[in-house]
């Protein structure tokens, strides 16, 4: 039966564009409850090693972020976290200075999220307030912008002079749009 052609039926072809028509809503539909407002609320803990004093000099940075209470629009994600661990040469005056970098963020269900950021902190009043601005580039929440809010007590400035400022842990929220 060589050179023979197949001949669709028109019902068939018809059935067959429904049935793509169907599958393509229904991923329409999924990806459109991805599009709404995800904010979370959690801590951020940072470790200093060894401690940062005045002396610029090779410092570890472990951070731990949690994300506790999420509200997702899609009411799928509850939670969520991070984890990194860099060494930058580093003094207690630089320790305000801006960053770029990109951040794992690990869902509750599982997923995970890169974001591409870029920070900026500040002091005010007592406290360190640092932006994160950013793009998810990849996993779910593809596309979305990113804003994090990082503010952290600034204490143990003394212990610049002295043995090293070896941690601390404030509160951050997060944004998806």
């Amino acid at each position: 039966m060589a050179g023979r052609k197949s001949k669709t039926h028109p019902l068939s072809a018809v059935l067959t564009a429904a049935a793509l028509g169907a599958a393509t809503l229904t991923a329409s539909a999924a990806q459109a409850t991805e599009t709404g407002l995800l904010q979370c609320q959690g801590t951020e803990t940072i470790a200093y090693s060894p401690g940062v004093t005045l002396t610029p000099r090779d410092i570890t940075f472990t951070i731990d972020g949690r994300f506790t209470s999420c509200l997702d629009t899609a009411n799928q994600v509850t939670s969520g976290s991070y984890d990194e661990e860099f060494t930058v040469t580093v003094g207690c005056n630089g320790l305000l200075d801006s960053f770029e970098g990109e951040r794992v963020l690990t869902w509750n269900t599982g997923d995970t999220s890169t974001a591409e950021i870029n920070g900026q902190s500040t002091a005010v009043l007592g406290q360190v307030i640092t932006t994160i601005t950013g793009t998810i580039t990849q996993g779910r929440f593809q596309g979305r912008s990113v804003l994090q809010t990082v503010t952290l007590p600034q204490l143990g400035f003394l212990q610049c002079a002295t043995t090293g400022l070896t941690g601390t842990t404030g509160l951050t929220t997060l944004t998806l749009t």
